[in-house]
């Protein structure tokens, strides 16, 4: 039955946009999902059971459907491909749970980002309540020795992914706050962190993981019982043991238990009193590339990767900053990007993203009231991905007849290149044939752009150098301050799981891209051999709002028979790469001569 409620919300141009990233929150019943472009949602209120339905048109999904359950009044939500142009999430409530329609609210905070306030559902008596049933009791698990029953759970947790951190893991996950317990093996040779009520996402991916962090060699997640996750490390013996704790933006964070301060061997530091605040009065960036900070009084810090921003953290215990402080002066094509300072309670944040290729050194403590963190640019190998290897049958790959050589470095001069790979962190992207995920494909491949354009002179500005979240106003705000030259956003595409046949290269540009990507589709074309499927002008976010050239390349589609096949190979990612590379460098050669 259709309920007479229906929304037609602001209308923006239609355009083909992907669904970025979705996220329910029953506890605050709320809703958001954000689009890589401009978007015109509907929605509607059906009956039996009660299910808020939001189509968002001209919107592909490019994965199979997802579904999370969850306890309470809120049955769960699901999100998949209604038609072809049509993404449909579906938010269904328990079995005698309503909601008044009048109080649904949506809120377009950008043509691209959607906030849905929800209202709390009441339970209308004309079926059984949801009952939370207790979790199943765990037979003691041999390997390693464990004899403790897992504690009660109170709701489901579901795991999402899993990734390496700077200096630890992370776990993303929906749902109730999960209960976790943390056992070393006799051996001391694995550490067995054990996630009670959860269920593991059918789609997480990787599930088994180098990580090469703090002692740590490998991760391994798996759904151990029916109502229990459990996320198994290998680590050297001497290794500190590693505990899991909830994280306050959701999900869970496995760090080793020796993390904190980094060890300093300058003159010993006194630690200020605890009721003495010290202010920080400058951050200054010096011609010999390293940040000195500077406080009134002793400092006492801690380092680390900030898990909610990305950046770099130096957290000044018991400090602030007055109305005096003054911060780094960044200069285009600075190694810093971004500078910020953030209050945490009674401690001091100071949060740098560095540019592509630098990297911190140990902070050094020159006396109690200054601390120096050198900034070093170099770098990053060429590693393939965490993707564990995809072994299709052979297909054959039409010969390259007459490649084009690299051309020459070129001509001396302050060129910038963005290099964009899509995606990364819990947002996958497309994913498709044998698990194959596009954001572990692009990055690669990026990578690979990288290192062929350095060798041909060119700066290279990466938005993302590992597998971290990043929202697409950051990749746009990266580029404008590197002063780019030239913009390169690398995706991979999808379609239907049941339509393998439809493969090949599109490249998209946006006003004065057209010359850029032409030439880096004309040498993908004679480099690869893939299918041709056209360049093509499209209004996706990242090219809008860029002023220098700007193209999104999409390197063949995950869920094509031949495109798949090839893209889970090293090498032929590697000669994507090289014919990226060889249009841009050409590219570049050609505006230089002008």
């Amino acid at each position: 039955m259709l309920c007479s409620f229906y929304f037609l919300l602001f209308t923006f141009p239609a355009q083909a946009a992907r669904l970025q990233s979705w996220r329910l929150s029953p506890a605050q019943n709320q809703l958001e999902f954000s689009t890589d472009d401009g978007v015109q949602p509907k929605a509607q209120l059906l009956n039996d059971p009660t299910r808020l339905v939001i189509d968002l048109p001209g919107v592909t999904f490019g994965r199979p459907q997802v579904t999370e359950s969850y306890n309470g009044g809120v049955r769960s939500i699901r999100v998949g491909q209604f038609d072809r142009q049509t993404t449909r999430i579906v938010v269904e409530y328990a079995p005698g749970y309503t909601v008044d329609p009048s109080r649904i609210q949506f809120q377009g905070r950008t043509a691209n980002q959607w906030s849905v306030q929800l209202p709390t559902p009441t339970f209308s008596g004309v079926a059984t309540p949801p009952v939370t049933q207790p979790p199943i009791t765990q037979p003691p698990i041999a390997q390693p020795p464990i004899s403790q029953l897992p504690p009660t759970s109170t709701g489901r947790t579901f795991v999402q992914s899993l990734q390496a951190t700077g200096d630890g893991l992370f776990l993303r996950t929906t749902g109730a706050t999960p209960q976790v317990r943390s056992l070393r093996s006799n051996d001391r040779r694995q550490m067995i962190i054990d996630i009670f009520g959860a269920t593991l996402s059918p789609n997480l991916f990787p599930r088994d993981l180098p990580v090469n962090v703090s002692g740590v060699s490998r991760a391994q997640i798996s759904q151990f019982t029916p109502d229990s996750v459990r996320l198994t490390l290998t680590l050297s013996p001497q290794s500190a043991d590693w505990r899991a704790s909830a994280s306050p933006s959701g999900g869970l964070i496995v760090l080793p238990q020796a993390v904190g301060s980094t060890p300093v061997t300058q003159p010993p530091v006194t630690q200020p009193p605890a009721s003495q605040t010290a202010i920080v009065q400058s951050v200054e960036l010096d011609a010999n590339r390293q940040l000195i900070i500077r406080g009134n009084q002793p400092l006492s810090y801690t380092t680390g990767w900030d898990r909610a921003t990305g950046a770099y953290r130096v957290l000044i215990r018991s400090a602030r900053t007055d109305q005096s402080f003054r911060g780094p002066q960044l200069p285009a094509g600075s190694s810093i990007l971004q500078a910020r300072v953030r209050q945490d309670g009674n401690d001091l944040a100071l949060l740098f993203v560095p540019a592509a290729n630098v990297q911190f050194g140990d902070i050094v403590q020159t006396s109690p009231q200054q601390l120096i963190l050198p900034v070093r640019r170099g770098l990053f190998p060429v590693t393939p991905p965490t993707t564990p290897p995809i072994t299709p049958s052979p297909l054959p790959v039409p010969p390259t007849t007459n490649p084009r050589p690299v051309p020459p470095r070129v001509p001396n001069g302050r060129l910038v290149v963005v290099i964009d790979p899509g995606h990364g962190g819990p947002d996958p992207g497309a994913v498709g044939i044998r698990g194959i995920q596009e954001k572990e494909i692009v990055l690669d491949i990026s990578r690979r752009v990288q290192a062929n354009l350095e060798r041909g002179g060119v700066q290279v500005v990466m938005t993302r150098n590992a597998d971290t979240d990043l929202d697409l106003q950051p990749r746009v705000d990266i580029a404008q301050r590197a002063n780019a030259t030239a913009f390169v956003s690398i995706h991979a595409n999808a379609i239907s799981m049941s339509r393998p046949d439809v493969n090949g290269l599109e490249t998209y540009y946006f006003q004065s891209g057209l010359e850029l990507a032409r030439t880096i589709h004309r040498n993908v074309l004679q480099g690869t051999g893939v299918q041709d499927r056209g360049v093509r002008s499209a209004r996706f976010f990242v090219l809008r709002r860029t002023s220098m050239p700007s193209v999104l390349v999409e390197v063949g589609f995950v869920t094509g028979r031949t495109d798949a096949a090839r893209l889970a190979e090293s090498s032929y990612r590697q000669r994507m790469a090289d014919s990226i590379a060889r249009g841009v460098l050409e590219y570049l050669g050609s505006r230089s001569s002008r």
